[in-house]
């Protein structure tokens, strides 16, 4: 095996930078489930498990390494040679939240799929309301000296070599949150001026946290996610003119400060998003996830071909069939396809291509960073 020659983070940056690393770097997305289960199959399960926290975005709950007093998932990821980021973040410090919900005054309740639990949310504090004026005049939005970034520099100690991910943005998610899914795509045709509105709040907000989380550790925050699921399985969730309209406009407003304060801009995008992918890279992203190859028009050698130079990819590892129901064999099979194709002159980093689902073997979890770290030195 050849010897290693950089840090995860030199790693990442050298794809970052369209270079070509010592090995592609490799990452770790997984639910609280999951985890348990890669931590007992790598004997690591007399140890306390690590703290399970709240994310909000599309990722749902999941497991923070800067959250984890055991070192304990540290120990799995540094052992499977993952290049795993670690995320930074303020602590609330506002008006009391209640325990079932979030600062926005959506409600969750946990539900158990059979596999995993996720937080769904089941009250949306603004779907009642049928103007701008009504939400003006009866809800108030948080404001960003609601959290406290004086402990964000702890965060990063001892994980210096990693890479460092803070700030980015996802609002149209909590505008569904705090309409209901339904009401809130309706509103892009008959409610426009709410949709602005809102949106135009949830930016603010996401600006200025960003602005101040690289502010408090300049010149350290690494990747910042910019992020929307504008995609389904066949298509785009979204027509390319609202898309243009309500969200692309302030997603370049974040990626410009990322990029003022030295990030690049990781922005995930689930789902058949082919159409849209020119104009999220001339808006700035720097980074494209999660690249699900299986479905309509996401074939790896187009997107290679096409967006190659321009953009570097990063997950491809499938999550819909490989890593729950495949075969050792197919897992290791993918991840030399995705090595050769998505890899080719570098611009590559391997993850799943959404949460790892504790449905799936923990075999196939460990064969797949097995067989990135034998197969894909450059």
């Amino acid at each position: 095996m050849p010897k290693e020659t950089m840090t995860p983070r030199e790693r990442w940056l050298a794809v970052l930078n369209h270079q070509l690393p010592d090995r592609v770097p490799m990452d770790y997305w997984a639910t609280p489930e999951a985890t348990v289960k890669l931590l007992k199959h790598l004997g690591l399960s007399s140890k306390r498990i690590p703290e399970i926290v709240m994310d909000n975005t599309s990722l749902g709950r999941s497991v923070s390494l800067s959250d984890d007093g055991t070192g304990l998932l540290r120990e799995a990821l540094e052992r499977l040679h993952v290049d795993f980021v670690v995320r930074v973040k303020p602590r609330y410090a506002g008006p009391p939240v209640a325990e079932d919900a979030d600062v926005f005054g959506c409600r969750y309740q946990d539900v158990d799929y059979g596999a995993g639990v996720y937080s769904e949310c089941v009250h949306h504090p603004l779907a009642h309301f049928s103007s701008v004026g009504e939400i003006e005049d009866n809800y108030t939005w948080p404001s960003p000296d609601w959290w406290d970034f004086s402990h964000i520099p702890q965060q990063i100690k001892g994980y210096e070599m990693y890479p460092i991910r803070g700030g980015g943005s996802e609002p149209f998610l909590i505008y569904k949150q705090l309409r209901g899914a339904e009401q809130a795509f309706i509103d892009l045709a008959l409610h426009p001026d709410i949709v602005h509105y809102c949106l135009d709040k949830l930016f603010d907000l996401a600006y200025e946290m960003s602005r101040r989380i690289y502010e408090t550790i300049p010149g350290q925050v690494m990747l910042s996610y910019v992020a929307e699921d504008m995609g389904g399985q066949e298509g785009l969730l979204y027509s390319p003119d609202h898309i243009g309209e309500f969200l692309i406009p302030c997603m370049k407003r974040m990626i410009d400060l990322a990029h003022e304060a030295g990030a690049f801009v990781f922005h995930h995008n689930d789902g058949s998003i082919r159409p849209i992918i020119p104009d999220m890279i001339a808006a700035g992203i720097d980074v494209l996830n999660p690249i699900q190859w299986r479905i309509e028009n996401m074939d790896r050698e187009g997107l290679k071909r096409d967006f190659g130079d321009q953009v570097v990819f990063h997950g491809a590892m499938d999550n819909q069939y490989t890593l729950p129901f495949g075969t050792v064999e197919e897992v290791r099979q993918e991840v030399l396809d995705n090595v050769r194709i998505l890899g080719e002159a570098g611009g590559y980093i391997l993850a799943p291509c959404h949460n790892i689902q504790a449905v799936g073997p923990a075999e196939n979890i460990v064969a797949m960073y097995e067989a990135c770290y034998t197969h894909g030195w450059t």
